[in-house]
């Protein structure tokens, strides 16, 4: 199992800044999702902007969600 988000730091260029429980901080790409399904919601900035950690990933109003291992496999590691 993949470890889990601990903090989440939503960008104005719908990226998310992910801290987790291991240490690890990654940043994840939304902009593909955002024309799919609910993800579209999240073109709304100020919607976008709403993300918290909930039950170890990333959630925004609505129960959208993504899976915490998709944000930690397909996170650009940057420390």
């Amino acid at each position: 199992m993949n470890p889990r988000i601990n903090k989440v730091i939503p960008n104005e260029d719908y990226t998310l800044i992910l801290h987790f429980t291991n240490g690890e901080v990654k940043k994840y790409d939304v902009r593909p999702l955002l024309d799919k399904g609910v993800f579209s919601q999240l073109k709304d900035l100020a919607v976008f902007r709403q993300a918290h950690v909930s039950l170890g990933t990333v959630e925004w109003p609505g129960e959208i969600d993504i899976c915490p291992d998709t944000l930690y496999e397909d996170g650009f590691k940057i420390n």
